[in-house]
């Protein structure tokens, strides 16, 4: 099943403006969907395209990229004998699938993109990975976008819901509620969403099984081995590492401040010694990681603690395959406790993980922010999270807050407009109500998320 993805835009305006100079690569987990929105670009928007994938391409074909780069006319030659494609000068695209597989022909794209016969799409997971670049220089002659699992927005598209995402869009503009029915339909669609997540094999699937849950979560569990396997496939420094915080996520989450406590995993460990570790989750892109930042401006990099640390789910819906037994799944009951707001345990890190989920595929780095006080022996000030508008001219930070329970309080935000109120642009609650605005802050209902 197809399904339309915002990221062939930005393909299309690589295509117009940059893959005669440039190879475009594709970065993201796997099972996301890049081969498949790739080689739909490619049957739409060429007159052919060739797919090499090095997941099981041929002794032949890695050869010629061996013995034939200083010979280009027979390395196109063995590629199309291989595939039985006819390549078209200006015309057509060549498509690397799963690169990192084969790192000599990310190699290549130097000489190929030179050489200006074609264009070229590289895709790949797990490809910035240390072990996967340490014998290749990364080519210049390449421009890197990072894709992520389906968002709320192509959710709705896929359930066929363009005009309700319209009217979302509309109220966020205009700082109104919907009407409250339309405003449950809303919120049932992002239970939804949650529930199945953004994989397009598991969005399939329920769209198959009459909107049940049961099939997209075994396709789910298949989604979660696989990172077991490549986390098996890790160096052997730190793999147990990676392992043992993959495993623990929805343990951390389901904490109150959800950061990683490296104490539960190793006895005086420190975060220096899980450096890699991290770095090998970041670079996976199965994780969204969110540090503290202790002096919250619009340069938030600037001021990263990297010893304080969160580490969201890349998607909500393997979250909560992650996190519950297929024993716990099977009656429904977990699925109708979420759909009906019953779900006490758990239900704040299950809709912070969407919140987390939905402004990485916005394109925001995850920030929050704590303050401790050394009297009370407590957090004084506790922000879920921190986006900047990125303006030079007149910057401005947006601290936000995620309340899944219908009750809640405002204190540790409005404090932190006490301290900062000059820095901020708006400061916001996510939460399950329709939206509202007190006082300075704007309270949006979690689908409205899309909109910051």
């Amino acid at each position: 099943m197809l399904f339309q993805r915002k990221i062939y835009d930005k393909l299309l305006d690589w295509k117009a403006n940059s893959s005669k100079e440039k190879a475009l690569l594709i970065e993201g987990a796997r099972r996301i969907g890049k081969s498949t929105i790739v080689e739909e670009f490619g049957k739409n928007e060429y007159k052919s395209y060739l797919l090499v994938d090095f997941n099981d391409a041929s002794e032949v074909v890695t050869n010629a990229f061996e013995k034939y780069l200083n010979d280009l006319d027979t390395f196109f030659m063995i590629l199309q004998i291989e595939y039985n494609v006819t390549l078209f000068p200006g015309e057509s695209l060549v498509i690397f699938d799963e690169v990192q597989r084969f790192p000599k022909a990310r190699q290549s794209i130097k000489k190929l993109v030179k050489d200006g016969r074609y264009d070229y799409i590289e895709t790949g997971s797990l490809i910035s990975i240390k072990e996967n670049v340490k014998d290749i220089s990364i080519p210049s002659e390449e421009r890197t976008i990072k894709m992520y699992p389906m968002d709320f927005e192509e959710f709705c598209i896929a359930l066929g819901e363009t005009k309700m995402l319209e009217y979302i869009r509309s109220c966020f503009d205009k700082l109104i509620p919907l009407e409250d029915d339309l405003h449950h339909k809303a919120m049932l669609l992002f239970k939804q969403y949650i529930l199945v997540g953004g994989m397009p094999k598991s969005v399939s699937k329920y769209l198959e099984n009459n909107r049940t849950f049961t099939a997209p979560d075994a396709e789910k569990r298949d989604i979660l081995e696989l990172y077991r396997n490549d986390i098996g496939k890790a160096d052997t420094k730190y793999r147990s590492k990676i392992a043992s915080i993959f495993e623990q996520i929805p343990a951390f989450l389901s904490q109150h401040e959800k950061r990683v406590r490296l104490s539960n995993i190793e006895e005086k460990s420190s975060f220096p010694a899980y450096e890699d570790t991290f770095g090998w989750l970041k670079e996976s892109m199965m994780v969204n990681e969110c540090f503290n930042c202790n002096d919250p401006n619009v340069g938030l990099s600037l001021n990263e603690d990297r010893t304080y640390i969160k580490c969201y789910m890349g998607d909500t819906g393997l979250l909560i395959s992650h996190a519950f037994t297929p024993s716990e799944i099977a009656d429904g009951e977990l699925y109708k406790q979420i759909l009906h707001d019953n779900l006490s345990i758990n239900e704040g890190m299950i809709f912070e993980n969407a919140i987390a989920q939905s402004l990485a595929a916005n394109g925001y780095k995850l920030f929050f922010y704590t303050k401790y006080n050394e009297e009370k022996h407590r957090n004084d000030i506790e922000i879920d999270f921190l986006i900047s508008n990125g303006s030079k001219t007149k910057p401005k930070i947006f601290p936000i807050e995620v309340k899944s329970g219908k009750r809640y309080t405002t204190t540790s935000l409005e404090r932190f407009i006490d301290v900062f109120g000059n820095r901020i642009g708006k400061a916001y609650i996510i939460h399950t109500k329709n939206l509202s605005v007190k006082d300075n802050i704007v309270c949006i209902p979690c689908y409205m998320t899309m909109c910051l």
